[in-house]
């Protein structure tokens, strides 16, 4: 596929664990001739943990799009009445996100981006990392999964023994999910073994 002239808006949301596994994914998009715009959450601008400060993902961002990073509700608002953004990614999207995407909540730059996203009923791919996608938050990713011009980077469980409800997606899929999502397609198969684990 020709990514030449279009906009990927690539969200990211709190599971900082995953951002050094998504950077690589961001370049992918670069290197295939897209417009990145970064657009993260509250926690991605303020927040720093054992995985990284704050300033350096802020940096990384910038560095790899060569865009600025919208943070804001009031920056990302524009982004419906513009069109700017051809499909949204939201990786990682955090439990968080989701059950709030789910119930229609919009109280961060990410989700202000995807409500804007399906006004312009244009794709919205969610790459899922959550310790509670087998419990909780499950009822919330089934109303996604059958949502319109939303799609799924094939997700899994990432750790079953240790933490059975958690579900984590195939990040080195995004790229290729954005580009079913474009044609109204889902990305098959949906459900894959995340990691090789014992019996």
């Amino acid at each position: 596929m020709n990514w030449s002239g279009l906009t990927v808006g690539y969200a990211l949301s709190g599971s900082h664990c995953t951002l050094a596994e998504i950077m690589p994914q961001i370049q992918r998009f670069v290197d295939a001739g897209a417009n990145v715009v970064p657009i993260v959450s509250n926690t991605i601008m303020t927040t720093d943990t054992r995985f990284g400060t704050s300033e350096q993902w802020q940096t990384q961002l910038k560095a790899i799009t060569g865009n600025e990073i919208i943070s804001t509700i009031v920056q990302a608002e524009p982004l419906g009445p513009s069109k700017l953004i051809d499909v949204l990614l939201i990786a990682p999207c955090t439990g968080n996100t989701t059950s709030r995407l789910a119930n229609a909540l919009t109280d961060s730059a990410v989700l202000m981006a995807a409500k804007a996203q399906m006004r312009n009923q244009r794709p919205v791919v969610l790459a899922i990392s959550t310790n509670d996608g087998l419990g909780l938050n499950a009822a919330n990713i089934a109303k996604l999964l059958v949502a319109k011009h939303i799609y799924f980077v094939p997700f899994g469980q990432d750790n079953p023994e240790q933490k059975p409800n958690s579900l984590v997606a195939r990040m080195d899929l995004a790229l290729e999910t954005c580009e079913a999502a474009l044609q109204g397609k889902q990305l098959q198969p949906l459900l894959i073994e995340r990691f090789n684990y014992s019996s």
